[in-house]
């Protein structure tokens, strides 16, 4: 489970642009882990600042039971790498050396880092996107996330071809979602993260829903069409709960 720090921003009404703290994240992030069953893989943009921070984070999250952080390497604060702004990168050593930091730090060998570069999203190009990759590697990452806001797969594939399966390498299909999961993996992805198609499902779904009780006056013609308050009972575990009462 991805814990976006884009959806847990927009779940404030903020932007994602490094405005909540590392608290307020890590909260989320901890949450979901609690609730579930399975990893839980927690956006941690840039590390929340240099590398003393990154150590802290590392404390906090792993001694929080999540299961791997990722973290990018673009300039404390970042900016949404689909919003207009500054998306200047970090460089490539001072990243690399980030990541050095959460590794050595880390308490436990079941704790994963994933390298994110944003050496696309800025325009580098693929070949400045293998060699930042390269050096995260080097450094220590367990994985790279290679992200992209091109409307096709192509440079990912053509990262993937030069990237000759040196570690696991993550994809976030955004902007290129006709990618079939088939073909991912026959590509040589390790995982995807389909990292907001929840948020916006849900705020349609929202949409919808409350249009229909205001063009109906009421909420018959949703009924059939909406979980019911069983369902949610169900997610919450109430019947474990009232064992207790």
């Amino acid at each position: 489970m991805w814990s976006s720090s884009f959806e847990v921003s927009a779940s404030r009404c903020l932007p994602d642009a490094s405005i909540l703290s590392m608290k307020e994240y890590l909260e989320a992030a901890a949450n979901i882990q609690k609730a579930l069953e399975i990893p839980v893989v927690a956006d941690c943009d840039t590390g929340y600042g240099g590398n003393y921070n990154v150590a802290h984070m590392v404390h906090e999250f792993e001694g929080s039971g999540i299961t791997a952080v990722c973290i990018e390497d673009k300039l404390f604060p970042k900016m949404n790498s689909f919003a207009s702004g500054d998306q200047t990168l970090l460089s490539t050593m001072d990243f690399a050396s980030k990541i050095e930091t959460a590794k050595n730090e880390q308490s436990s060998e079941d704790f994963f880092v994933i390298a994110r570069t944003e050496a696309l999203i800025a325009g580098l190009g693929v070949d400045k996107a293998v060699e930042r990759c390269a050096a995260y590697a080097q450094a220590g990452a367990d994985a790279v996330l290679i992200h992209s806001k091109a409307p096709s797969k192509d440079e990912v594939m053509d990262f993937l071809d030069r990237w000759d399966n040196r570690l696991p390498v993550v994809i976030v299909p955004t902007t290129y979602p006709d990618w079939h999961i088939d073909d991912v993996r026959a590509a040589g992805v390790s995982a995807v993260i389909y990292a907001n198609q929840g948020m916006r499902a849900a705020l349609t779904a929202l949409r919808n829903a409350y249009s229909a009780i205001y063009e109906a006056g009421d909420t018959t013609v949703l009924e059939q069409k909406i979980a019911s308050v069983g369902e949610i009972f169900h997610l919450q575990r109430m019947s474990d709960w009232q064992k207790h009462a």
